[in-house]
């Protein structure tokens, strides 16, 4: 924004040269045709002729304050050039800027993807082992490692940020949840959530995922 600012002054400042530059112009010509232009006067003597005088021939132009128009012009388009210079300065460091932020901001986004699927790894070893071990261990076995590798996925999807979304006797909210059908249920009140049929999910503040749920309607 600073850069953008600074950019936006110096345009002006240069318009304003540019204007000054044709403002000297102008005055200086006209200071030139005034002094061209020929004054008359009528005379009449006693005898009632009269004669037309022209004062450019019989009297002497009023000095005029010599105005060295040149160096004046030349001063201003050196300003105006140093204008120009900073100007395409100032867009060359601002491009450098951006391109700057957009690779950092890529090169961001790959270190935390990294790091999200470096802890993933431990879950995938965990599900390899169970599937190796699936053919000789019973099912209570293969339950409490089921259990261990969610408890697991949820650690991990916690440690980035996703927490889930509190359905269950919570007042139905459209922001957080998706009314997939109603229940009568008269021991609670219109408007509760009675069942979740799918978890939704919160990600930094933000839902990524509603929960699916049937709401409380008695009438």
């Amino acid at each position: 924004m600073i850069a953008k600012a600074i950019f936006l002054s110096l345009r002006r400042q240069k318009k304003f040269l540019t204007f000054c530059l044709i403002g000297v112009k102008v005055a200086t010509e006209r200071e030139v045709n005034d002094l061209e232009e020929e004054k008359k006067v009528v005379v009449n003597n006693e005898d009632g002729d009269s004669a037309e005088i022209n004062l450019q021939a019989t009297q002497t132009a009023p000095e005029v304050e010599e105005i060295d128009t040149a160096a004046e012009l030349e001063k201003l388009q050196e300003e105006l050039k140093a204008k120009d210079d900073k100007i395409l300065r100032l867009q060359a460091d601002f491009d450098n800027f951006r391109k700057r932020t957009a690779r950092e901001k890529t090169d961001l986004a790959a270190v935390i993807e990294q790091a999200f699927l470096k802890d993933l790894l431990p879950l995938l070893d965990n599900l390899s082992r169970a599937s190796d071990a699936m053919e000789n261990a019973d099912v209570e076995t293969l339950r409490k490692g089921i259990e261990m590798i969610k408890q697991e996925t949820v650690a991990v999807m916690g440690k980035h940020g996703l927490e889930p979304i509190d359905t269950l006797d919570k007042p139905f909210d459209p922001n957080y949840h998706q009314a997939v059908g109603t229940i009568q249920d008269e021991t609670k009140e219109d408007g509760l959530i009675a069942a979740e049929l799918q978890r939704g999910y919160i990600a930094r503040g933000r839902v990524i995922r509603p929960s699916m749920v049937q709401v409380v309607n008695n009438n």
